[in-house]
């Protein structure tokens, strides 16, 4: 009976097990980091999911910084940055995905048409008291690129209010006639597409716009990272190279953001 029993495990059982399907082994990452980019990147995983269901993907927000932060303890997989890796960041992975710039934004109805660099100045650091000042929270990379375009420390920054995603920070303005915000330039656009009663300043005499962020014309432009501890493998290898090709084009589009490689 144990002759028999082997010859039937090894001449019928055990090929019908190895003709089925393989068996995928399930996955997970966790994306953490940039307020910008969270909606960007929700709808490229659910695009790159369709292709992999086996991988389940989280997409946290809570800015550029708690990313790193996040990542660097192993909390996650990838960090959304909204700018480039400083120089003392090079012992991450950082691969660019896109481009955008941040915009000023005023209320529809204000009677203001252009700021100059020492207004927008005066302004962000409190020095011009009669507006309604709308900063980013503490650790977003919107801030670190409006402070260093305007060439002040971050500890000058005067906000009346920080907020944390730029849907927000535009629904203070949307509501406020005297408020004023520095918020991504694309998601500007969008918003005022959609009826959003905001208006973006010219920066420098140069429009704000992702035309002009293509263009390279317009002056406060920052790249959007995706960052890792070390060089990516397996399921991470798999979602950066897709973030990287054509198949996400149409997502960026969508979003109002420039692939970083037109």
């Amino acid at each position: 009976m144990g002759f028999v029993f082997a010859a039937l495990s090894v001449n019928g059982a055990a090929p019908d097990r190895a003709a089925g399907p393989p068996q995928v082994r399930p996955a997970h990452l966790h994306i953490v980091g940039s307020t910008t980019m969270g909606p960007l990147l929700r709808e490229i995983a659910a695009k790159y999911r369709l292709l992999h269901p086996e991988v389940t993907i989280d997409v946290e927000l809570g800015g550029s910084l708690h990313g790193l932060d996040a990542v660097r303890a192993g909390h996650a997989q990838i960090a959304m940055l909204s700018r480039a890796l400083a120089p003392g960041e090079h012992d991450l992975y950082g691969i660019p995905i896109a481009r955008d710039g941040l915009g000023v934004v005023v209320h529809a109805n204000s009677p203001v048409e252009q700021l100059d660099y020492e207004e927008l100045q005066a302004i962000f650091t409190g020095r011009m008291e009669h507006y309604h000042v709308v900063g980013a929270q503490p650790g977003s990379a919107s801030n670190a690129l409006f402070a260093r375009y305007l060439k002040q420390s971050l500890d000058t920054f005067r906000p009346n209010a920080a907020v944390e995603s730029n849907t927000e920070r535009m629904a203070v303005v949307a509501a406020c006639e005297n408020a004023i915000a520095f918020v991504s330039v694309g998601a500007a656009e969008r918003a005022i597409a959609q009826g959003v009663s905001i208006r973006l300043l010219p920066i420098a005499g140069v429009a704000a716009s992702m035309a002009n962020i293509r263009d390279g014309s317009y002056p406060i432009c920052r790249s959007l990272t995706l960052a890792s501890r070390e060089a990516p493998t397996g399921v991470a290898r798999s979602f950066f190279a897709f973030c990287l090709s054509a198949q996400v084009n149409g997502i960026l589009s969508a979003f109002d953001f420039a692939p970083y490689l037109d």
